[in-house]
């Protein structure tokens, strides 16, 4: 259970991200309200999931998660150029979340 909530805080940390870009420094409400709640949920779920699971891997996996979903929706979005190296260096971060939990 710890590594679902885990994954789905990573997300979170996604959204939140995004979100917080999207909210010109908490000028538009929206944005800054699914940042507080995305923000809220993601964390809860990052400290429900090192109760059973080591912390370093705990938040390698949520960073590496949160941050290749980011820049992958980023790209997708067009608010970030795409390249063929970025993509590698995303596939590389998500082959090192896949190998902490095949490890753990």
């Amino acid at each position: 259970m710890a590594w679902i909530v885990l994954v789905v805080s990573g997300v979170l940390e996604a959204v939140w991200a995004t979100a917080l870009g999207k909210s010109a420094g908490f000028t538009r409400l929206t944005p800054s309200i699914v940042f507080l709640v995305a923000l809220t949920v993601s964390m809860a779920g990052l400290a429900y999931a090192m109760r059973t699971l080591p912390v370093g891997t705990s938040y390698a996996v949520w960073v590496g998660i949160g941050a290749a979903l980011t820049v992958g929706y980023a790209m997708v979005t067009g608010t970030e150029a795409a390249s063929v190296v970025k993509i590698l260096l995303i596939v590389g971060i998500v082959a090192c979340v896949v190998g902490l939990k095949i490890l753990h």
